[in-house]
Order: structure tokens, then C-alpha cells, then sequence
């Protein structure tokens, strides 16, 4: 799928009807908890909440903290922040804010939606490029997951606004899998990253929660969520 084409498709999507008209398609406000595992052992907590901000905006954010081993010894802790508008049922970005803290090391990432640009702050590094209609960030992709399954879609494909250029990233559902994680045993569609090998794979009860049950991606390391307790609407 070319960019002219993302372009055209995401433009019409935010054309088609306001936001207001899907406000009842969309979760509006709600809070997920997490355990956060690596290589199969316990690491942290991982804190996900979305909460109208005013102006038609929304902010949804990840804050997670580690509790266990060599990242409990370090303090480590990432903060995750963004703020959306919903064009259609997409969470189309406005900003993203990315922060890691630990004792040796801290690392921050700023992107923002400037009119048709997309500007990225990474540490020290400045990054400019297009931004595409219907465009979401890597702290929103699992959302817009969650609510495209939830009406009934078997592949997604999403334009993901990333540190330096816009990816068209493609999604598809490919097995229902039997899922049991602290907040109980679930009946999931599995769902992998189809454009590229980078170990991607979420586990969805859509008719229950907007947000997977279960998430695992190898990309910078073999990291697993599991639910814990979910809240809201």
C-alpha cells in the first residue's frame, strides 16, 4: 500500500463522520493492569490508562515499573503518554511522549503532530516527516488493535508513525488459542504482525476488552504482558 493511497484512505476515514458520531463504538475511559515478564520471568507492573482530555482529546498512557531482578535493583521505570483524537475508530495521533529512567541510563522520545508534519525530539536527535491521516503511535497500535477486532475485522493495516519515517504496518488474525493469565482463562484470537518479522503477536477477547490479554514482542527483547484487572467502560 503506497503512502498516496494510506493517505486518501485515512482522509476519508476522518471525513466520513466526526468523532462524536463513533463515541459509543470507542472505549472512552478505562484502566488495565499488567504483570511484566522477561524470558519468562517476572520484571514489573505495567499501569495502562485512557481518560478524556479535553478539546476532544483523549490521553492514554503506560507507565511501567520494574519490581523484580536486575530491574528493581536499577529503578528502572518507562513512562508512556499520548494523546489522541478518535477520527472514525482509529486513535489518530497528537503526541506521544516517551521517557525511561534508570540508574544508569535515561532516555527520552517527543513526537508531535504539527499541522501536516511529524516532529520527533529523540535525546538529542530532531526528526521531520509527513503525517498521514488516521496515523497512530506505537503506545496507541495495541488500542487500535483492539477496537478494529471489536468490529469484526480479521487484518488491520495501520500507518505507525515511528522515530523517523511513517510505517505501514499489517496485522491479521491467525488463531483462536486457549489464554490464561491472572485475570482468568480466556478464548483469544491470536493476532501477529504480517509486514515484517519482528516477533509481534497479541492475544484479544474483543467482546470483553479493548486491550489484549495478552501481549509478546521479541523486538529489544523477549518481553510478555499479562492481564492482571481490568476497569471501565
Amino acid at each position: 500500500m503506497t503512502t498516496t493511497t494510506l493517505l486518501r484512505a485515512g482522509l476519508a476515514l476522518a471525513l466520513a463522520l466526526p468523532a462524536a458520531a463513533f463515541a459509543a463504538d470507542v472505549p472512552q475511559s478505562f484502566t488495565a493492569t499488567y504483570q511484566v515478564l522477561k524470558d519468562g520471568g517476572p520484571l514489573g507492573e505495567a499501569t495502562i490508562t485512557l481518560k478524556p482530555a479535553g478539546s476532544g482529546q483523549f490521553e492514554y498512557s503506560n507507565e511501567t515499573k520494574g519490581t523484580s531482578g536486575l530491574a528493581a535493583m536499577l529503578g528502572a521505570n518507562v513512562s508512556e503518554t499520548s494523546r489522541f483524537t478518535w477520527a472514525g475508530q482509529v486513535p489518530q495521533a497528537v503526541s506521544y511522549h516517551y521517557e525511561m529512567q534508570a540508574a544508569i541510563k535515561s532516555k527520552t522520545r517527543n513526537l508531535t503532530v504539527q499541522g501536516r508534519n511529524v516532529q520527533v525530539q529523540d535525546n538529542k536527535k530532531s526528526f521531520s516527516y509527513p503525517a498521514v491521516p488516521g496515523m497512530v503511535e506505537r503506545n496507541t497500535l495495541p488500542l487500535a488493535l483492539g477496537v478494529a477486532l471489536r468490529s469484526g475485522r480479521k487484518e488491520v493495516a495501520l500507518p505507525v508513525a515511528v522515530k523517523q519515517e511513517v510505517e505501514n504496518q499489517t496485522f491479521k488474525v491467525s488463531a483462536t488459542e486457549k489464554v490464561s493469565v491472572p485475570a482468568g482463562s480466556f478464548d483469544a484470537v491470536r493476532v501477529d504482525r504480517t509486514d515484517a518479522d519482528r516477533g509481534f503477536n497479541a492475544w484479544y477477547v474483543p467482546s470483553k476488552y479493548p486491550v489484549p490479554v495478552k501481549l509478546a514482542q521479541k523486538d529489544g527483547g523477549d518481553l510478555t504482558m499479562e492481564l492482571v484487572k481490568f476497569e471501565g467502560k
